[in-house]
């Protein structure tokens, strides 16, 4: 997100930045992420679904899935309850919620940490990020100059 929690605009990302493309394969790889319909649409055509990864579409629209390698679900914050009591555990490893901003804010309450990066500066914008610091803390920040990869995790309840 940029400095406004601006995440996206007309169904992109404002910004192209190749070391959080990297970074972002290297935490997701081999892992599962779910996103909504938009989101999965804007990935290059190239790309979808993400490879090496087991891609979770969360639509209500869509009643097939967009390609033979993508899962559907209606509800993206039922799929990470389910998976958090072990549904799908099969396949291993974390669940990432990559986008949009509908499926992050339906999602937040359920999350351990987030992961992100943050562009200095705004930029155009029509998605953003949900607020959520109030629950979490900064545990990590590897500054790059003109963009900063953070990890933070959850508060422990008081």
């Amino acid at each position: 997100m940029d400095e406004g929690r601006g995440i996206g605009f007309q169904n992109a990302v404002p910004w192209h930045i190749p070391e959080d493309l990297k970074h972002f394969a290297r935490l997701t790889t081999g892992q599962t992420v779910l996103m909504g319909r938009h989101t999965y649409e804007s990935l290059p055509e190239r790309y979808r679904p993400l490879p090496h990864r087991r891609n979770v579409v969360a639509s209500r629209s869509l009643t097939q899935p967009p390609h033979p390698d993508v899962e559907l679900c209606d509800s993206a914050e039922q799929f990470v309850l389910a998976t958090r009591a072990g549904a799908g555990s099969d396949v291993g490893g974390k669940l990432w919620v990559i986008g949009g901003a509908e499926i992050y804010q339906a999602t937040l309450p359920q999350w351990d940490q987030v992961q992100l990066t943050l562009v200095r500066g705004t930029h155009a914008a029509d998605a953003y990020f949900p607020p959520f610091e109030e629950f979490f803390e900064l545990k990590e920040e590897v500054d790059r100059g003109d963009y900063a990869f953070r990890r933070y995790s959850r508060r422990l309840a008081a």
